[in-house]
């Protein structure tokens, strides 16, 4: 049973690799992702050292703010476009502005320009950087039709976040022992725009939106994705969490710094090293995350994920060694693909589809101030209390609140497994089948249960219909002018025709014995089925194909449905 298990698990996370490779869009979309991370982890790794040489860990902590703030002021704000439009189209927007900002700071950092000048490019770079990541986890879902799926397509991201952890910092340390610092700005330039070559080619049918409008509309749209962050526990829940991770992680860059100059006596190559040890876990990590792909668990293991996001920077403080630093924060990393699969997986199946950019704008927002903010704090801890103390009281503040956190996020995995059982239902029908996963999951939201007791009518031939229905479980009779025309039961619908046409009920449906039933309101049903092209064309061909059965020259045809 234990092998078994194992084996599955194992045909599981190699399935979920090559699902994503074998979908063209979806391969492209991480790779461009992964040229945006890499490119976001070197820039960062420089950028800290150039602001260490000009003012020490003050400085350092400083620019982590000046950076954060402007964007995290901005991602709620912008993010909004992108869920009014083709979403790969702000991502190459972004990166072709972070990868010129980055390559400017290069040139000024080579000729030894203004200082002040560095940080306002940065402050741009960053802002680009903070928007891509809505964009993307809100792309990510329109290229899967399961949750399984979507698990899967975080996964991967997360296994190629960690690999960029580990790349970015480690091309910054090799380029820092043979070049300048000015040399790795250009390499995170050049991956910026490779990221944004990689998405110019990208083709899918994205959900029906409107265009794009002006400012103040947009802030207005703005203030709707905070809305639907306020009025779901769930997400609040999650977002206090990835608020106290982001400042963590905030931290991290100024104790990195500091750890490894001060602490541990390695200078500036070792600022790489111990983020390149975060990126070693994080691979690891997102290896073993792939064994959890499919699984109803997401909600634990992003408790435990937020957990390792501390516990081992506190131990650091703890055990002030090289060696043990570089095998405690490469814990850190594994917390961090834990944190990418199941919250991103989570605050996606939890967030509806029209203002997913704009949730995932607040979770960049969050990581933002709050990273800025653990970078002051860091440098204010380290001033006054010193490295080991900074350490240790940074350290235990996710384990605290991810172990307070724990059975609201269990119960957060029960309402998903509900949502994943309606979803289920709703791929049994053929019509609905095309769907990608937002589309349906909006549906499946949507669904109301009915109950009908044996021999009642559900609806009677002449009716106005207003509703579509999907049966759990139990048969019906289809019938037309007193005659039974077909047979229905579990997993199939009926009820499209007059919604999809200026036309009564064409038949009369009744139970055959105790029936449960799901409802769709037609103005639940009707923009998402005719939104959607695959479907709108499937809508088409059943009504017709049930209207031909329908037909007085030929009676004796059973028509699917009603």
């Amino acid at each position: 049973m234990g092998e078994r298990g194992r084996g599955g698990r194992l045909r599981g996370a190699g399935q979920a690799f090559a699902s994503n490779w074998r979908n063209s869009d979806l391969r492209r979309a991480q790779l461009s992702f992964l040229g945006a991370w890499t490119a976001e982890w070197a820039f960062t790794v420089a950028l800290g050292i150039v602001a260490y040489r000009d003012g020490g860990a003050a400085a350092v902590g400083f620019v982590g703010l000046l950076r954060m703030l402007p964007s995290a002021l901005l991602a709620p704000l912008l993010s909004p476009i992108a869920d009014r439009g083709r979403r790969e189209r702000v991502l190459i927007l972004v990166s072709t502005v972070r990868g010129a900002a980055t390559a400017a700071v290069g040139v000024v950092v080579a000729f030894a320009g203004p200082i002040a000048l560095v940080y306002l490019l940065a402050v741009v770079s960053t802002i680009a950087a903070t928007l891509y990541r809505p964009a993307h986890s809100a792309l990510l879902p329109s290229l899967c039709r399961t949750g399984s799926e979507l698990a899967s397509a975080n996964m991967v991201r997360g296994l190629l976040d960690s690999a960029a952890t580990v790349l970015g910092p480690l091309l910054a340390a090799v380029l820092l022992q043979f070049a300048g610092v000015d040399a790795v700005f250009g390499v995170a330039a050049a991956a910026s725009f490779a990221a944004a070559a990689l998405l110019m080619r990208l083709r899918y049918e994205a959900p029906p939106r409107p265009a794009a409008t002006t400012a103040p509309n947009i802030a207005k749209e703005a203030v709707e994705g905070l809305r639907a962050v306020g009025r779901n526990r769930g997400l609040v829940l999650m977002l206090t969490l990835v608020a106290a991770q982001g400042l963590t992680r905030g931290a991290l860059t100024v104790l990195s710094v500091v750890v490894a100059i001060e602490l541990l006596a390695t200078g500036e190559p070792g600022v790489g090293a111990l983020m390149t040890a975060v990126g070693v876990g994080a691979v690891a990590g997102s290896l073993g995350a792939s064994l959890l792909v499919g699984t109803a668990r997401l909600g634990s293991w992003f408790a435990v994920g937020i957990a390792l996001w501390g516990l081992p920077i506190a131990l650091v403080g703890v055990f002030p060694d090289q060696a043990a630093a570089l095998v405690l924060l490469s814990f850190v990393g594994v917390g961090n693909a834990l944190v990418d699969v199941a919250g991103f997986t989570l605050i996606a199946r939890l967030a509806p589809e029209t203002v997913l950019a704009r949730v995932f704008g607040v979770v960049e927002s969050l990581i933002a101030v709050f990273g800025g903010l653990g970078g002051v704090v860091a440098a204010a801890l380290i001033d006054g209390f010193g490295i080991e103390f900074a350490l240790i009281a940074i350290g235990l503040l996710c384990p605290v609140l991810a172990a307070a956190s724990w059975w609201r996020l269990r119960r957060l995995d029960r309402s998903v497994a509900t949502l994943d059982s309606d979803v289920a239902l709703l791929r049994r029908v053929s019509m609905l089948t095309p769907l990608p996963l937002p589309s349906i999951e909006q549906l499946a939201r949507g669904l109301q249960p009915v109950a009908v007791a044996s021999g009642a009518t559900v609806f009677a031939q002449g009716e106005l219909g207003d509703r579509y229905y999907v049966i759990e479980s139990g048969e019906v009779d289809v019938v037309r002018d007193g005659r039974v025309v077909a047979e229905l039961g579990p997993g199939e619908g009926f009820g499209e025709i007059a919604l999809l046409r200026p036309t009564g009920r064409l038949a009369s449906v009744v139970a055959r014995g105790d029936l449960r039933l799901r409802a769709l309101a037609s103005d639940c049903f009707l923009p998402v089925v005719l939104g959607y092209t695959p479907s709108a064309l499937e809508a088409a061909a059943t009504v017709d194909g049930i209207m031909s059965h329908y037909e007085p020259e030929d009676p004796a045809k059973h028509p699917p449905t009603s």
